[in-house]
């Protein structure tokens, strides 16, 4: 079943400036308007020709710790927490330019991405929103992870996350679950930041890797809970995982209406359920007119 809403794209540029956890790199990731149709597009301004790559599945390679987009010369890496931001907010329309193939580490959130596309506030495009409305249930899976997708009685998007490691991992078990709108995103998820247990967070310092980072730029659980931080919420980690949940499946380019519920999922079972949608969509997708004559362009803050 297919439904629809009215595009947004935001009213202003703006932009984000941070270092990536991977690279180490100062980085510039700049958000400009775009037209009606025209969905994310992310652009390197660093390379010759400035090649691009939109923001879709078929592009995406989801790996540990990350997901990442590659067409040609023009990949950008670690673009889960920008994406659900994007989603989040419900900003369908954007160019999103950057000088380095690895978006900005910030505090490991969406915060930073929230804050500066909220003070650009958002436009109201006349054209419609594609929509897939889940009508049945199923179900992805890898080993023991596994994401739950169920119809939604009252046509919302909804997403949760049931984080278990086992009992002894320094992580507790916990779980998540909320609406997502842009008001409880920018609320209840957009500040969820990345985690790691201090052990991982050693094997990566002792191969090479985000040696740079301190323990305020990543939280980092030890046996006593954070590493020289703490947290912002009692289960932030299940939190930071729905906000991955978020921003992969958004790139399936179209609104989710639905429950999905993750059990120990990473990036790459969420790549997996967005194939799957992405095929949905293709087969049950009709003819429509993409633009609402009665609709009108006018322009509002984002909550």
């Amino acid at each position: 079943m297919i439904g629809y809403r009215n595009e947004h794209t935001i009213a202003s540029t703006c932009e984000v400036v941070g270092r990536g956890y991977w690279s180490g790199q100062s980085i510039r990731v700049r958000f400009l308007p775009a037209s009606a149709g025209t969905g994310i597009v992310f652009v390197r301004t660093d390379l010759p020709g400035h090649p691009q790559c939109p923001a879709r599945i078929d592009f995406a390679d989801s790996v540990q710790f990350r997901t990442n987009l590659h067409n040609g010369e023009a990949c950008f890496a670690m673009v889960e927490h920008l994406m659900a931001a994007l989603a989040g907010l419900e900003i369908d329309n954007c160019v999103v330019e950057t000088d380095a193939e690895e978006m900005p580490g910030l505090d490991g959130s969406s915060d930073a991405y929230v804050g500066a596309l909220q003070s650009a506030g958002l436009v109201i495009q006349a054209a419609l929103k594609q929509q897939l409305v889940i009508d049945r249930p199923m179900s992805v899976r890898q080993g023991d992870a596994c994401i739950e997708v169920n119809p939604c009685e009252d046509m919302r998007s909804h997403y949760g996350y049931r984080l278990d490691y086992g009992t002894a991992s320094v992580i507790p078990k916990q779980s998540f679950q909320f609406d997502l709108t842009p008001r409880q995103f920018s609320r209840q998820v957009a500040a969820a930041r990345t985690f790691v247990t201090l052990e991982q967070a050693q094997q990566l310092r002792a191969g090479g890797i985000a040696k740079h980072v301190s323990n305020q730029e990543l939280l980092v659980i030890g046996e006593d809970g954070p590493v020289e931080n703490q947290f912002r919420y009692r289960n932030e980690c299940a939190r930071h995982k729905t906000l991955d949940l978020i921003g992969d499946l958004s790139l399936v380019g179209v609104d989710l209406i639905g429950r999905f519920v993750s059990e120990r999922g990473g990036h790459r079972l969420n790549g997996m359920l967005a194939q799957k949608l992405s095929q949905m969509l293709a087969h049950s997708a009709t003819p429509h007119n993409m633009f609402a004559p009665q609709a009108t362009q006018k322009t509002r803050r984002a909550a």
